[in-house]
């Protein structure tokens, strides 16, 4: 008699759960340049200054560098399809789909839980000046649109149809192809699409947590403690 073989298991199918991540090129981009500016000229004070001042540009490094890490690398928001995650300068926020009230977005883009607190979205700073841009692209492209239309009635059987069933005439430009968005009003278009979607979930039910940073607030004071008794001893 023999005993079936041994079978491995079968190999189990990719998490549809991964985190999506939101940051801020902008953000991203200041933040190396505030670092290399911070470094050029601490190091620059620590092996040619005279002095106390090898010291005081040592001690503003440590109170500087984990402070604009805080505001420009660190920021950024994970989306799946349980919760929301939030790593804001000085906290961690994560709330369950199930817990969020509401997205808004107005001079900045926040989450509102049910409990009704309201935590920002540093990673997704609103910017006026693109909705600006964004506004004036789609009313040329409406308008466009909407001449292309006209021009379309008046050639009739002359209408040919473009990439993806766009309306377009023989020499005109591109068809209207819907309304466009700023890049963060997209993002928050997308984060209240997933709320919608998985806040009655069962996996996206549970508390929310905050937990501070205290990987960026513990160097940040002891620096600024050490440049304040530096600063007092004179």
């Amino acid at each position: 008699m023999t005993t079936p073989e041994h079978q491995s298991p079968a190999p189990q199918p990719a998490s549809e759960y991964k985190d999506r991540a939101y940051r801020s090129s902008g953000g991203i981009a200041s933040g190396v340049l505030l670092l290399a500016v911070v470094a050029w000229l601490g190091f620059d004070a620590l092996f040619t200054g005279h002095g106390r001042t090898p010291w005081l540009a040592l001690a503003g490094m440590i109170l500087a560098v984990p402070l604009v890490i805080a505001f420009t690398l660190r920021p950024v928001v994970f989306a799946n399809e349980d919760r929301l995650r939030i790593r804001n300068p000085f906290r961690v926020i994560v709330l369950p789909w199930g817990q969020v009230a509401t997205l808004r977005s107005g001079y900045s883009n926040e989450v509102v839980a049910t409990s009704g607190t309201k935590y920002q979205l540093w990673a997704v700073p609103v910017s006026l000046r693109a909705r600006k841009r964004a506004a004036r692209q789609e009313a040329r492209a409406a308008a466009a649109g909407d001449r292309a239309t006209g021009r379309a009635d008046s050639y009739g059987p002359g209408l040919v149809r473009g990439l993806g069933g766009a309306n377009r005439m023989p020499g005109a430009g591109a068809a209207y192809d819907g309304p466009t968005r700023a890049a963060t009003d997209q993002i928050m278009d997308d984060l209240r699409e997933l709320h919608e979607r998985r806040g009655s979930a069962e996996t996206s039910q549970g508390e929310v947590t905050v937990r501070w940073a205290y990987e960026v607030v513990g160097p940040a004071l002891a620096g600024a403690v050490v440049l304040a008794i530096l600063l007092a001893v004179g």
